[in-house]
This record gives C-alpha cells, structure tokens and sequence, in this order.
C-alpha cells in the first residue's frame, strides 16, 4: 500500500492523575495510531509543548512507528485533558488546558507536507478548516470527524461538508428516520460517504445510491474512550484497500469493539 494518511490538527494528553496514566490522544491521534498498527503509514500534524508531556507524546507516537517530523514543539504547555472514571469505564474531563493548541495555526511547510499525503483526518477544532478547500485541490482525500456537533448551527457545518469525502458523525439518539434523512442531507453537499455511529445500535452509512446498516460486536466494556476514533480507523482502513462499504463497517466495528474492552484508547 503506497497510501500514507496525516492526523492533521487538535491532539492533546489525556491525564489520568489518579491512576497515574497519560495517552497520547485526541481524535486524529487516535486514528492514527490504529492505522500505524495495521501498518499503514501515518504522519501526525500538530503541536505539543515543552513541558515533559510534549516530550512523552513525541517518544510514545514514535514508539507506534508515527511520522512526527511536523509534530512542533512550542515553549508552553502540551494541551491535556484532565481524566477520571465515573462508575469504572465511563471518562470524566474534569479540566482542559489548551497550552500551545491555544493559538496553533499550520505553516506553509506544514501545509505541504500534509498536501503529499494520500489521506488526511481533522475535527472541528482542530483550526485547519479553512485549509480543507486548499487539500482537496490537491487532491487529498479528507476525512472527517463532526462527532455530536453536525447539527450544531454554532459550527455552520454545511460550509464544511463540500469539503470532506467521508464525513462521520456521533448520532445519541435512536436509529430513526432523523438521523437516515440527515446523512442523505449531508450527502447531498458533496461528501461520498456520510457514516453515523450510534454508540450500541451500530451504525449507518450511505454512499448516494445505498443506505447500509451495521450492528455492532458485542463486548465487556471497560472504557468507552476511544469507541468512536476507533470504528473511523476501520472504516479508513477499508477505503484504503478498495473495500465494499458493509466490509468497512464491519471493520469498524470489530475494532471499535475491541477498544472499548480495555482501558486504553487504542
């Protein structure tokens, strides 16, 4: 596979003090690093700080054979989220610190490197998104994370969809027909494949022409961290091998799956 694929933008420490556990985190992070295990060449964009947590993110990303060569280390704070467990799996941010993610913003070298990538991922905050219409002229295909926020008017996210290829969705609902007719409405502005996940209802996914529908493997869960970054590596993974779209839900899932029943995010 010649396809290399960049987690572009927000990453973070996830810190759990009780425990005495920091991973390595936010949502591209999390992507990327199952990518890396399943052996796909993954590069991570983004920025830490020069406290000792900016340090333990470069070695941990490295450790999971991660291009970060345009990770930047900034004077200030590596961005964490302060963690704790409600009823032993659930996660609890108790604080963020934003750090250096406060006032990141990618440079043009930045820009590039990313521009030679098959494949990139980004959310909501992970101030890259007026760069989108710039990558997908040079014909990066983007992916996507809206996670509970894709009908949130505060994020206008109609202005976004024409620019993401595969555009998924965290839906806390039931699998009714808001959430069918609301994928299609995403569709139509441009994405090819537009995936709700619905935490243990499975998930739904439509290509333009197909509505599918996947349930979701069964599993102990341990800790819900990690459960939505996961299916999205799974799914990432089938794109990048050509797969039928149920086969990437299907890959999604077991992963997801697997995630959920242990502690660690991935």
């Amino acid at each position: 596979m010649n396809q290399t694929v960049a987690a572009v933008g927000f990453c973070c420490a996830d810190v759990y003090e009780k425990l005495n556990q920091f991973y390595p985190t936010g949502n591209g992070v999390d992507w990327g690093v199952h990518l890396a295990r399943m052996g796909v060449p993954v590069s991570v964009v983004s920025v830490v700080g020069t406290d000792s947590y900016g340090e333990k993110m470069k070695q941990a990303l490295a450790a999971e054979k991660i291009d970060i060569s345009h990770l930047r280390m900034e004077q200030g704070d590596t961005c964490k989220m302060m963690m704790d467990l409600k009823n032993g799996t659930d996660r609890v941010h108790l604080k963020e610190i934003e750090g250096v993610m406060a006032d990141y913003a990618i440079t043009e070298d930045e820009f590039e490197f990313v521009s030679r990538h098959t494949m990139l991922h980004t959310d909501l905050f992970g101030k890259v998104l007026d760069r989108l219409p710039d990558w997908k002229a040079h014909g990066v295909r983007i992916v996507m994370d809206f996670s509970v926020f894709s009908e949130d008017p505060e994020f206008q996210c109609e202005k976004i969809f024409p620019y993401v290829d595969y555009v998924f969705l965290s839906y806390d609902g039931k699998k009714d027909e808001h959430i069918k007719n609301w994928v299609k409405q995403i569709h139509s502005y441009g994405p090819k494949i537009v995936t709700a996940t619905m935490g243990e209802l499975g998930s739904i996914s439509y290509d333009g022409t197909n509505l599918y529908e996947y349930g979701i493997v069964p599993a102990k869960v341990v800790n819900t961290v990690g459960a939505g970054d996961s299916y999205i590596a799974g799914f990432t993974y089938g794109i990048l091998n050509g797969w039928e779209i149920p086969e990437c839900m299907k890959k999604g899932a077991e992963i997801s799956s697997a995630v959920v029943s242990k502690f660690e995010p991935y």
